[in-house]
């Protein structure tokens, strides 16, 4: 019986091409250091997504948090994921 060399060929490419993109991507990153300020900040935006537009400036903010905890169980170990983000839009005529 003769071994399937293109299936496997097709998807050992696949996962070399996702490999050396991940690589690439991953010497490109450069360390950063925690602001306090920034993190406050985020602790600070709601739960959902909001948006605004001041009507003093041109431009549109948004926000957005997602906070859940989940729980491996019911009443084993549990994980909090929280994400947050904060966006600017700004619009300016010359």
């Amino acid at each position: 019986m003769a071994l399937p060399l293109a299936p496997i060929a097709f998807t050992l490419a696949r996962y070399g091409a996702v490999a050396v993109f991940a690589y690439g991507v991953a010497r490109q990153l450069q360390r950063s250091e925690i602001h306090q300020e920034n993190e406050d900040a985020l602790d600070r935006v709601p739960e959902g997504l909001t948006a605004s537009r001041p009507l003093d400036r041109q431009q549109v903010n948004a926000s957005a948090r997602f906070r859940r905890i989940i729980r491996f169980g019911r009443s084993g170990p549990g994980l909090e994921v929280d994400g947050a983000a904060l966006g600017r839009l700004r619009f300016r005529k010359f």
